[in-house]
């Protein structure tokens, strides 16, 4: 790990220890080493970055949007030119490999960038009154203090995704990482502060008391909004709790994405789509494939083709080279996936290769094909999240929405066809906030990121992400 990697809280603009003095172990899933021994934020600490953001506020908001813009843009720079350290943190702290963790860091590094030319194109509007009554002049203005809650399995992009539309927007931000991976967060706060930010507009704040200090922060009637990327079980916790203050809030949950393959599909391209959109991250990611439908008439040759792709990845630490399939986050994540597969396999699903926990010291599970997956298998409505990709046939392109739609997430979908017609019926049929059309990724800074039903509401990333970080005014002028 880097030498200078930092183990603080980040406060007022400086990195501190936690004023209990407690701490905590951050653990490699790899080895099941201790990586590093990280501040332990306590209330106090939320409190304490609360009156920094307050102090920050009124300065942050009327500094000029061309300002904002350019320290967000150096924020960019200079996560770009330590794309080495981020990527070898990402893989110690999280397991997945490094190529993963390099395409992590451009990614996450371009929500810094896009949203650095969004700052200045913040708007509003003028118009007469149809009455003849006065004119209407309509303005942008910040939320105010916001709180980012993020996870563990993209420990950088899920962060700049939420911290670049709010300081583009003029809001001030307190992020709280995963319990298992505060330290690629501890390295964007010194980006931003090597980039100009002034102190006390961006607090970081691990521990391990997440409950805790996040239910103070969003009980202090300073907090104005709140961004989550998690689980639809803590997600619905939280929007109960800001429903007390009605706070703004924007949650990013639990996906359940279908990935559907068409007869007239091009097969090559449909096995590259499914190895990414199911392996890539090691399969936890919100937008991963989880289940897998073919039309039965190329269903056999997907799943040996599939199968035979599956079986050759290589497992192992994710620093060394020629793997291609990290560890899994930690213990509980890796029992998780055991208990999804078991189970699927005592209901009467076939293993067509992997399906075992890997021996070691490390998380690793086997890279897994499982077909003949019956209905009542948990596998078939649960989020899997790990390397597992689950096959289901299917005859009628209705049965295919029927089944792409029986379930009560709406995060991503993904579909191969080589018909332009079934592709434009098909995209707007299935249930979803984003739909790939013969592709296996979709994530773009460029593009809103977000879901429908239980996946949650509002948006990341595109003009619409700075969205989330505005209230709008309207002002009556008196009549010229």
């Amino acid at each position: 790990m880097p030498a200078d990697t930092p183990t603080g809280l980040w406060i007022d603009g400086a990195f501190r220890p936690s004023e209990s003095g407690a701490v905590y172990d951050v653990l490699n899933p790899a080895t099941g080493e201790v990586l590093a021994t990280v501040a332990d934020a306590s209330l106090a600490d939320a409190r304490a970055a609360m009156d920094a953001a307050e102090a920050a506020a009124a300065r942050w908001e009327a500094t000029p949007a061309r300002t904002r813009a350019e320290i967000l843009r150096r924020a960019f720079e200079i996560v770009t030119e330590r794309a080495d350290d981020f990527a070898l943190v990402m893989t110690l702290e999280m397991g997945k490999i490094l190529a993963e963790s390099r395409g992590e860091v451009a990614y996450g590094a371009e929500f810094l960038r896009w949203f650095s030319e969004e700052a200045v194109r913040i708007g509003g509007r003028t118009a007469s009154a149809p009455a003849g009554t006065g004119e209407i002049l309509v303005t942008r203005e910040p939320v105010g203090m916001c709180l980012a809650v993020t996870p563990w399995n993209f420990p950088l992009a899920m962060g700049t995704r939420k911290i670049g539309p709010a300081l583009a927007s003029g809001c001030t931000m307190l992020v709280k990482p995963s319990v298992d991976t505060p330290l690629t967060m501890l390295l964007l706060a010194q980006a931003f502060a090597d980039a100009g930010l002034p102190p006390g507009v961006l607090s970081v704040l691990p521990t391990s008391d997440s409950v805790g200090v996040v239910a103070e922060i969003m009980s202090d009637p300073r907090l104005r909004k709140i961004s989550f990327t998690g689980s639809t079980g803590v997600g619905k916790a939280l929007v109960a709790q800001s429903a007390d203050r009605l706070l703004r809030t924007s949650m990013e949950l639990g996906g359940n994405a279908p990935f559907l393959v068409f007869d007239d599909a091009d097969l090559d391209a449909a096995l590259d789509g499914a190895m990414a959109a199911k392996m890539r991250n090691g399969g936890e990611a919100c937008t991963a494939a989880n289940r897998i439908y073919v039309q039965n008439s190329v269903r056999d040759e997907f799943t040996r083709r599939l199968t035979e792709r599956v079986a050759a990845m290589r497992v192992g630490p994710g620093w060394t080279d020629g793997v291609n399939l990290g560890a899994i986050i930690n213990d509980h994540q890796l029992t998780s996936i055991a208990d999804l597969v078991d189970d699927a396999v005592a209901a009467g699903a076939r293993v067509l290769t992997g399906g075992t926990r890997l021996d070691g010291d490390g998380c690793f599970y086997a890279p897994t094909v499982l077909d003949e997956i019956p209905d009542h298998a948990r596998i078939r409505q649960a989020e899997i999240f790990g390397p597992v990709a689950a096959i289901v046939g299917f005859d009628t392109e209705d049965e295919a929405i029927e089944l792409a739609n029986s379930t009560p997430y709406g995060l991503a979908a993904y579909f191969y066809t080589e018909s332009l017609a079934r592709s434009r019926r098909v995209a707007r049929r299935l249930e979803a906030g984003m739909v790939g059309v013969n592709r296996g990724v979709i994530s773009d800074a460029a593009a809103p990121f977000g879901g429908i039903k239980q996946s949650g509401f509002g948006s990341e990333g595109g003009s619409e992400g700075i969205e989330e970080y505005l209230n709008t005014k309207y002002v009556a002028l008196p009549p010229n």
